[in-house]
């Protein structure tokens, strides 16, 4: 199979998350995508991070109903924080039989030179990339290995949504139903 990889701390995973996986999962030559849920991205501070089990939970729930969408703890038992080559590269070993492409946003690309081995990411697995606002143009676009994928242009941050749960205001159509239930139940942000 032909897996699109989705990195993320998805604190919380929000629809913006959803309609760019299902969109990579139906729009593209993927067979599925899957969730890499992040203990500790190298490049953001950890403050307002749920604890991961907590975030691989709500994704979970959030994409229970979708056969093509899965989430993966891989990087719960690696060293922290984990580098995506690393990622990719036990998840070739652990899964053989699939090959893998990181699904990023066009945003991201600005930096990606800055990744560790970003040059054996493009060369061995290839990136699926989805426009963000005001993303800066890169010169990877034009890379025989990276695909531009045509989706909805969004700008929901969870930073977003973390404030408005703090504020007391509401979050419905942000997050799924049973991820805001979640949020509410357990007080997740306050």
């Amino acid at each position: 199979m032909k897996i699109g990889l989705f990195f993320g701390s998805f604190n919380p995973i929000h629809i913006g998350h959803l309609i760019i996986a299902n969109t990579m999962a139906n729009m593209t030559d993927l067979e599925q995508v899957w969730f890499v849920v992040s203990p500790q991205n190298p490049f953001k501070k950890t403050k307002s991070l749920l604890h991961e089990f907590d975030r691989f939970d709500m994704v979970e729930r959030a994409i229970a109903d979708n056969s093509r969408l899965k989430a993966t703890d891989i990087e719960f038992s690696m060293p922290k924080p984990s580098y995506t080559i690393d990622t990719l590269t036990r998840l070739s070993e652990k899964y053989p039989q699939h090959s893998f492409r990181l699904i990023m946003g066009e945003d991201n690309l600005e930096q990606f030179a800055n990744w560790k081995n970003y040059d054996k990411i493009l060369e061995y697995y290839g990136l699926y990339v989805y426009p963000r606002p005001r993303a800066v143009a890169s010169p990877f676009v034009t890379h025989a290995n990276v695909r531009l994928v045509e989706s909805p242009l969004l700008d929901i941050s969870a930073t977003f949504i973390r404030e408005s749960i703090r504020a007391n205001r509401p979050i419905r159509y942000m997050v799924p139903e049973v991820v805001e239930e979640m949020i509410t139940r357990k007080k997740f942000y306050l």
